[in-house]
């Protein structure tokens, strides 16, 4: 995929995988909701989690955003990132209305402002979250329906 195919993939598609490394030397894969912020993918999630614990100890992570259900259909974007952990809870505040915003069910470009309930929640829970932003070190794309017919 182009530079441009993979920024609109990124932006129509709704959940990352982010493989972390585990203590055992396993890969922890775990389902996230994101954004992207100019060339990096942000994400967030509690503290104490699993993920962050994997990624204080190497801070690298593999995403993995993927589309299709039919081989000929399949379609996605590997990331191999390194990532930094913030920890500010107004930084991570920012991004959980960022994040809120994007997800919130009548999308994100509804007219009007985040709803004071989900604002409200996004401000408390900012203080046990962290931001993730994942900077790419390298990219693979894939896109089967740009294969020529019959072949697979």
């Amino acid at each position: 995929m182009s530079d441009a195919e993979v920024a609109a993939f990124l932006e129509e598609e709704r959940t990352v995988i982010c493989a972390t490394i585990g203590h055992d030397g396993f890969a922890h894969l775990m389902p996230l909701w994101y954004v992207v912020r100019g060339e990096d993918v942000w994400s967030w999630t509690f503290a104490k989690s699993q993920k962050v614990r994997n990624l204080e100890r190497d801070p690298r992570a593999t995403l993995q955003v993927e589309a299709g259900e039919a081989y000929p259909e399949l379609r996605g974007v590997m990331l191999k990132c390194d990532v930094t952990v913030h920890r500010e809870a107004e930084r991570v505040a920012d991004l959980g209305i960022e994040l809120f915003t994007r997800y919130r069910p009548d999308g994100p470009d509804a007219p009007g402002a985040l709803d004071e309930d989900v604002r409200q929640m996004v401000l408390e829970q900012a203080p046990k979250r962290v931001a993730l932003q994942f900077r790419a070190r390298s990219r693979a794309t894939w896109d089967h329906r740009k294969l020529a017919a019959g072949v697979y």
